[in-house]
């Protein structure tokens, strides 16, 4: 019957030595550089002549800097050959397995623009190795629920207040609030705040009630829920700080603990036991025929 302990050994031997060289600085700034150099012959590519002219050459880099990739997600899966599960809870780990593995599906190579979709996405990996910018980027996904309630209320606060402007100004300003679609848009731009002096310049010709319209809108979309959004966005950074923290204490956890003795230590030690304990029972009988009890020695384990 085989022993698995030896292909426990190896992978352990393959995932320290890979774990190793992933967590080497030099291995994540040339990581780094390469991402760069792909986004610089992805700016080259726009311009037609240099692209005419040194195609084979940017074919060239192009495919060297997918080698490099593909041996660095290489390296990242075996430094996780002891633990595979680990691996793919991180998602991280899942987004550079899929934007790498992505370059060699059939259909994806074939289709110029979504190939350039993904070598575009290659620029999103530099992530990684910037934990400001991985941090920024977890903030704003975990912001989306939030967000999409903030957008939500802004739109039912724009939509009331389209219908309220169609209602008071679509006779004397149909360009502007001629319909709800008008109105909307006229007040999504005054969001911004700018064009506003305008905007109420040409409602107090109209009304002098104008002035109320125009001031409590500018106040509730442009201070109260501007506000709010900030409010969610700085909730979903501290959010995100926290978890890039624990995830740090995770990496910087020793590894796993070593493997378990070999059978022949473990059948040594039952031996040496059984023996102390034996040497023990005899030399605690009481004396026969005169002679005194047993002498207790120390007995040697390794005989």
């Amino acid at each position: 019957m085989t022993d698995p302990r030896p292909a426990g050994r190896r992978r352990m031997k393959l995932a320290a030595r890979c774990r190793v060289a992933t967590e080497a600085p030099a291995f994540g700034l040339v990581v780094f550089c390469v991402i760069l150099l792909n986004a610089a012959l992805m700016g080259v590519e726009t311009y037609s002549g240099l692209a005419a002219e040194y195609q084979r050459l940017l074919r060239t880099a192009e495919q060297c800097c997918l080698a490099l990739f593909t041996l660095e997600m290489l390296l990242r899966i075996g430094a996780f050959t002891d633990r595979p599960k680990a691996f793919f809870r991180d998602p991280w780990n899942l987004f550079d397995l899929a934007v790498v593995a992505s370059a060699f599906v059939p259909f994806v190579r074939e289709n110029t623009t979504l190939l350039r979709l993904l070598r575009l996405a290659r620029v999103l990996r530099t992530a990684r190795f910037l934990p400001h910018l991985r941090i920024l980027l977890i903030a704003v996904g975990r912001s989306l629920p939030g967000t999409a309630s903030f957008l939500f209320v802004g739109g039912l606060v724009l939509y009331v207040y389209a219908m309220v402007g169609w209602v008071c100004f679509a006779e004397s300003d149909p360009g502007h609030y001629g319909s709800v679609g008008r109105a909307m848009l006229t007040l999504f731009l005054l969001t911004t705040l700018d064009g506003l002096t305008d905007a109420v310049r040409a409602g107090l010709q109209i009304s002098r009630l104008s002035i109320v319209y125009y001031a409590s809108y500018a106040l509730l979309a442009s201070f109260v829920l501007v506000n709010v959004l900030i409010g969610v966005v700085l909730n979903s950074l501290d959010e995100a700080r926290e978890i890039e923290d624990a995830a740090d204490r995770d990496r910087k956890q020793p590894g796993p603990p070593p493997a378990p003795p070999g059978p022949d230590t473990d059948v040594r030690d039952r031996i040496a036991t059984a023996r102390r304990a034996l040497d023990e029972i005899e030399a605690s009988l009481p004396a026969q025929d005169g002679r005194p009890p047993r002498r207790l020695e120390p007995s040697h384990s390794g005989s």
